[in-house]
């Protein structure tokens, strides 16, 4: 375990593991925005499915800052929401610093390793969000092939998985192919968002198939729903070329 380390700056607190590396962040004025564009990207994911309560089972791998755990407790009130974090002293952190919610009916909050977890349980999930490093960025057994392939068994029909990966560390592609084999290439890395972050995506067993103009009109109604703005996100995925004929395919 890493020490815990809360900063503040310009009205945004941050949260470290004994290092200047950031591992998340809250802005103090409006603890349930998300701060880091990342975190934005990994909500991406909610755009894939049109079905008005996705994700109705979620899991998420790492707390951090509760970042990801907050918007989805505020803006999706019918989504169980399940997050495992290895570190009890973070969850404690994120209490007290970051406004993590006390609420046993939708909020499970397990003390475990993600990858025994992912393991060993029996339940699926519409939406798993993976965003687990150490204090020196490595991601461990949550960037393995035999935890890709458990994820994609956890994953219900219509499921989602999203990874944070460090864009900047030149393995992340490696880390890109261990998942498009895990997923049978129903995988895609979106391009690298400003902080060098790169999100990757893979499907359960209903591929993602959606035009740009459907994902720009979802982005659109997620906007007005939770303020949250990923018509950027959407710019670069089509300057990037990732989407051939103007469909998103995973």
């Amino acid at each position: 375990m890493s020490a815990i380390d809360i900063r503040e700056e310009a009205g945004v607190r941050t949260l470290h593991f004994g290092s200047d590396w950031i591992q998340g962040a809250m802005r103090i004025a409006r603890p349930w925005r998300l701060e880091l564009d990342y975190t934005q990207d990994m909500m991406a994911s909610l755009l894939f499915r049109e079905e008005p309560r996705f994700p109705r089972k979620a899991l998420l791998i790492g707390l951090g800052a509760a970042s990801l755990c907050k918007f989805l407790y505020r803006h999706r009130p019918d989504t169980e929401l399940t997050v495992v974090e290895i570190d009890p002293a973070v969850v404690a952190a994120a209490r007290q610093f970051f406004k993590l919610p006390e609420d046993s009916q939708r909020l499970r909050i397990v003390i475990d390793d993600g990858a025994r977890f992912v393991e060993r349980t029996g339940k699926t999930y519409d939406l798993i969000l993976v965003d687990g490093f150490d204090a020196n960025a490595r991601a461990g057994e949550l960037d393995s092939p035999f935890f890709y392939e458990r994820c994609r068994e956890r994953l219900s029909r219509i499921g989602i998985l999203a990874v944070n990966l460090i864009g900047r560390n030149r393995s992340f592609r490696k880390s890109v192919e261990r998942l498009k084999a895990a997923f049978e290439d129903q995988a895609l890395a979106f391009p690298a968002c400003e902080g060098g972050n790169v999100i990757a995506f893979a499907s359960g067993r209903e591929p993602v198939k959606i035009t740009l103009a459907a994902l720009r009109e979802q982005a659109g109604q997620l906007k007005k729903d939770t303020g949250l703005n990923l018509l950027p996100t959407l710019s670069r995925l089509e300057q990037d070329q990732s989407c051939r004929g103007g469909t998103l395919v995973i």
